[in-house]
């Protein structure tokens, strides 16, 4: 089965607007099994919640629950932002051979390191994710620069 990928980066999205709508900061992700079936949603909730680790990808795989190993077998994570550090070891610990990045000229996190792993990695450039996180980074400097704007030395994009 082949997944629709702008039909769950748009769940993505869903996920990125209502975090932005919430005073945070828009990243939305979306885990996907492969058989097109959403196991977990989620968005960064860093500024929401006061937790520094809640980034969009990390709450996707919070709400998927505790699965069997093989559930992550086959799937893809739909994130409108290209993974931080923490977000692509994330992928890569449970064994997510599929990464689908909405866009990664705001930030470019680690896509390459995912590559070397073996990991399927599909960027969309989409223009309503970059659209949004620049409208963001414009509007919140200070809040993305507590993110991992704030660690932009040595990233290269």
């Amino acid at each position: 089965m082949t997944l629709d990928d702008a039909k769950f980066l748009a769940l993505a999205f869903e996920e990125a607007k209502a975090g932005y709508e919430e005073g945070g900061i828009p990243i939305g992700a979306v885990l996907v099994s492969k058989d097109g079936k959403v196991l977990g949603r989620g968005r960064n909730k860093r500024v929401q919640e006061g937790n520094n680790i809640l980034h969009g990808e990390t709450s996707a795989l919070q709400n998927a629950g505790r699965l069997a190993p093989e559930a992550y077998k086959g799937a893809t994570m739909y994130t409108t932002l290209s993974p931080c550090d923490m977000c692509t070891g994330a992928c890569l610990l449970f064994g997510i051979p599929r990464v689908v990045v909405g866009e990664n000229k705001s930030w470019l996190g680690g896509e390459a390191y995912l590559k070397s792993r073996g990991v399927e990695v599909v960027v969309m450039d989409d223009p309503q994710c970059l659209e949004l996180m620049q409208k963001f980074m414009t509007e919140k400097p200070d809040v993305w620069n507590e993110d991992v704007g704030g660690n932009l030395e040595g990233v290269g994009h």
